[in-house]
Parts: structure tokens; C-alpha cells; sequence
């Protein structure tokens, strides 16, 4: 039997920054435990999701910042834009509550990033993913991203991110529209 509420994707306003907030609090605490640290969880989340890191994004008109709606309750973000690098589009956050992971919902946002990356005409989709995380790796790889290198980047406060960054080709893909 088929899921009856409404899923939709929204780029995020002003006024739903608390709900992102605390979207983002709820899923990095269920999914990365025992991946980094709790005391890491909360110095990234308080820089990414603060007014002033939430505003830098605002502020960067190619950047983009979606909830993913599943009736009336948020279950996911994305967030994508240009790198800089001449034909690359990153995926920077993708992002789901754990309830309703495998039912295609991360699918949905990934197709939506994938549009963007197109119509911005670039050939490839990169991201970030923690070495760790091996169900995001997992997902991504089924998605066809592949891994481009390994890197490790210092993100303060006596913290590092030790990622995958994986690449994901977009010749090919047409777009949705």
C-alpha cells in the first residue's frame, strides 16, 4: 500500500530556519553516533546552522537550501550549489530523519540537485562523506558517485572532517522537466 501524504521540496525561507535547525539537530544526533563525536555534532551544527552560517548561505543567490516536506512534517534537507571549479556542482547536504529512509525520498532531493547541477551546465556532481559513514557511501554509490579522493579538512575548533570526496558524472542525465 502506497504512502498517502504529499511529498514536496521547498527551497527554505527565513521563517523556517528553527524547523531546519532542529531538523538538522535530530538527524546528525540518530545518524552520527559513533561516527564522530558528540562534542563534534554540536560545534558543526552550531556553525552550519547558526544566523550568521544560515545567512552566509542566504546571502550566495546560486546556493540552495531545500526541506523536504512528507505531509506537514519536515524529513529532510538539501543543500547544493557551485564549487568554484569550472564544471562542478556540489552536493553539500542531503539529509533524511531515519523513519523514512529507503521509501525514495533521498532520490527525490538527489534528482532535484542533479537539475540544478544541469541547468548551471555542469558535468559532474561532487560531494563530501565521511569515511565512516557507510551507509551515506553506500546510498551514493547506487546513485553512481564513485570516489574521487580522500581528504581531510580542518573545520576548527580542533576538529577535522576525514572524507570521501566522490563524483558522480552527469553526462547523460536528462533533465526532469
Amino acid at each position: 500500500m502506497s504512502d498517502p501524504q504529499p511529498v514536496r521540496l521547498a527551497k527554505l525561507a527565513r521563517t523556517q530556519w528553527q524547523t531546519l535547525r532542529e531538523l538538522a539537530t535530530t538527524i546528525w544526533y540518530e545518524h552520527y553516533a559513533g561516527i564522530i563525536t558528540r562534542a563534534q555534532m554540536d560545534y558543526m551544527l552550531g556553525e552550519r546552522f547558526s544566523d550568521a552560517g544560515l545567512s552566509r548561505l542566504a546571502e550566495d543567490p546560486s546556493y540552495e537550501l531545500a526541506l523536504l516536506w512528507k505531509g506537514e512534517q519536515a524529513v529532510g534537507y538539501c543543500g547544493s550549489g557551485p564549487t568554484g571549479v569550472a564544471k562542478d556542482f556540489k552536493l553539500g547536504q542531503l539529509y533524511l530523519r531515519g523513519h523514512v529512509r529507503g521509501q525514495g525520498l533521498g532520490r527525490v532531493m538527489l534528482a532535484h540537485v542533479e537539475q540544478r547541477a544541469w541547468e548551471a551546465g555542469a558535468t559532474a556532481l561532487v560531494l563530501q562523506v565521511n569515511k565512516r559513514n557507510a551507509l551515506a557511501i553506500a546510498f551514493y554509490q547506487r546513485q553512481g558517485f564513485a570516489v574521487r579522493e580522500e581528504a581531510v579538512f580542518d573545520i576548527g575548533n580542533g576538529f577535522v572532517m576525514d572524507d570521501y570526496v566522490m563524483e558522480k558524472p552527469l553526462a547523460g542525465i536528462l533533465p526532469s522537466t
